[in-house]
C-alpha cells in the first residue's frame, strides 16, 4: 500500500481536475432532473406537425410521436388531446410542450444517456471514474493515522445514510 500511495494520490488529483467540468454538468443536471415532472425552468413551445388526414384517434399519439397521448374530445373535424389538437381534414396538428432551455436540455439528455445514445461510453467512463474516486480516497492517508480512522467513520455514516435513503 505504501508503494501505491503516491501513484494513487496523483491519479486521484489529476483525474479530479480532468473531470471537474463533467462533475459540474452531472451535478446541475441531476438537480434539474429532480424537477422534471414540474414546469421549473421550462418554457412553452408549440409545434405544428403535418401528418396524414383522417388518422384514427387511437393511432394519433403514435403518428405524432407523443408518448403519453391522452384523447380528450372530438368536435367536428377537430380532435383535442392533452397538449394539442388535430384537424382530421387537413392533417395538421398543433402540439404544445414544455422544454428546458437548450443547454439544460443537452445536459439532462447526457445525464440520462442509454446504450442507444452515441455518447453512452462517456457515462460509463464517468461512472468508473467515480468508483475510482471512492476507492482511491482510502489511499490518501496511512491506515494508522487519526485522519484515516475518522474518514472511515464518516464513510460508514455516509453508507448508513445511503441505505436509509434507499430503503425508507
Amino acid at each position: 500500500m505504501k508503494n501505491s500511495k503516491p501513484s494513487m494520490r496523483i491519479l486521484h488529483r489529476y483525474l479530479g481536475f480532468f473531470l471537474a467540468g463533467i462533475m459540474a454538468v452531472y451535478a446541475i443536471s441531476g438537480i434539474v432532473l429532480i424537477f422534471r415532472e414540474t414546469d421549473f425552468l421550462k418554457t412553452q413551445v408549440t409545434e405544428e406537425v403535418k401528418i396524414a388526414p383522417h388518422v384514427k384517434n387511437e393511432l394519433l399519439g403514435k403518428e405524432l410521436g407523443i408518448r403519453k397521448y391522452q384523447f380528450e374530445r372530438e368536435e367536428g373535424e377537430m380532435v383535442y388531446f392533452r397538449n394539442g389538437d388535430y384537424n382530421k381534414q387537413t392533417g395538421v396538428a398543433h402540439i404544445t410542450s414544455k422544454e428546458l432551455p437548450y443547454i439544460l436540455d443537452k445536459m439532462t439528455h447526457l445525464h440520462k444517456a442509454t446504450t442507444s445514445d452515441p455518447l453512452y461510453w462517456l457515462n460509463v467512463f464517468f461512472g468508473v471514474a467515480l468508483l475510482f474516486f471512492v476507492i482511491s480516497a482510502f489511499w490518501m492517508y496511512l491506515p494508522k493515522t487519526k485522519v484515516f480512522k475518522t474518514g472511515l467513520l464518516y464513510s460508514l455514516a455516509g453508507l448508513v445514510l445511503t441505505l436509509i435513503l434507499l430503503f425508507v
